[in-house]
């Protein structure tokens, strides 16, 4: 007897678990219609498009405004693609499109913290955000024997610093960042406040020579938007860290590179020695 129903019923399951945890039984395997081979996003564009439409990023909580800059989305989404990479991350467990998600969810939360203690009225993310966002990665990453003899916290980190430091080569990389450099090199540092208002961080990031100049010459934010201002700075910051061309203590204090990491001057990201290997 054939009952014509409009039904369609449709199986999904992780790679791993559909080979070696629940094998779906023969008779019933025989009777699937079409098996659909998915795929991690290609492109980190096609995966922020991703990670943007299903995190949790409109809000109507108060009168906030919230603006994710380019790069910050940008930078989180890399995140991901650099744990597909990385050897000390289970590979066979895979990492999912939701780890930026729940990374980009957090990553608002924060700022959006930060904003109603500091009352201001939009909220920016920073790269400070990313790294309070932590649990979000660590939660989500299968890792390999010697990703557990490091810590998830650590590797976290690593991937963080990482995903900054394409973000950077990408939309800063070729400019000249000799004048940043040389001035943490001549014993100027900075202290990032993460919870500290705008306005206040931005005129710390104007004693640095260059750098403001730096983000307004390659349009990473204009100069009549602070909040977007000072985020981008961080990123430069950050990238200059993930080149070793300066260095940052765990509560984002930044300082002059040490010089058992720091490679030969001229040969950052900014150099014509620049490479993918600098973030390896």
């Amino acid at each position: 007897m054939r009952l014509n129903l409009d039904v369609a019923l449709v199986f999904t399951a992780n790679p791993e678990d559909y080979t070696a945890r629940g094998k779906i039984i023969t008779p019933l395997k025989d009777r699937i219609g079409s098996e659909i081979t998915t795929h991690y996003p290609l492109t980190v564009e096609l995966g922020t498009a991703i990670t943007q439409q299903e995190a949790w990023t409109e809000r109507n909580g108060g009168n906030r405004a919230i603006r994710i800059p380019d790069f910050m989305a940008e930078l989180i989404e890399r995140i991901a693609f650099e744990a597909r990479e990385d050897k000390r991350v289970d590979r066979r467990s895979g990492v999912s499109q939701r780890l930026p998600i729940s990374v980009l969810d957090n990553v608002v939360s924060n700022a959006e913290r930060r904003v109603i203690v500091s009352k201001e009225k939009t909220v920016v993310p920073r790269i400070s955000d990313v790294y309070a966002a932590l649990p979000a990665i660590t939660g989500k990453l299968e890792l390999e024997y010697e990703g557990e003899l490091q810590g998830s916290e650590t590797i976290a980190k690593d991937l963080i610093r990482r995903a900054a430091g394409r973000t950077f080569e990408g939309r800063v990389g070729g400019a000249n960042v000799d004048d940043i450099v040389h001035w943490f090199d001549e014993g100027g540092a900075l202290k990032v406040t993460p919870d500290e208002r705008s306005e206040a961080l931005l005129k710390g990031f104007t004693v640095v020579p260059g750098l403001l100049d730096l983000i307004d010459q390659v349009g990473l934010a204009a100069r009549k938007d602070p909040a977007t201002v000072v985020s981008a700075c961080e990123l430069v910051l950050e990238g200059l860290v993930a080149a070793k061309r300066i260095a940052r203590s765990e509560d984002l204090g930044y300082v002059r590179a040490r010089s058992e990491q720091k490679p030969p001057f001229g040969k950052g990201p900014a150099g014509p020695g620049a490479g993918p290997n600098l973030f390896s």
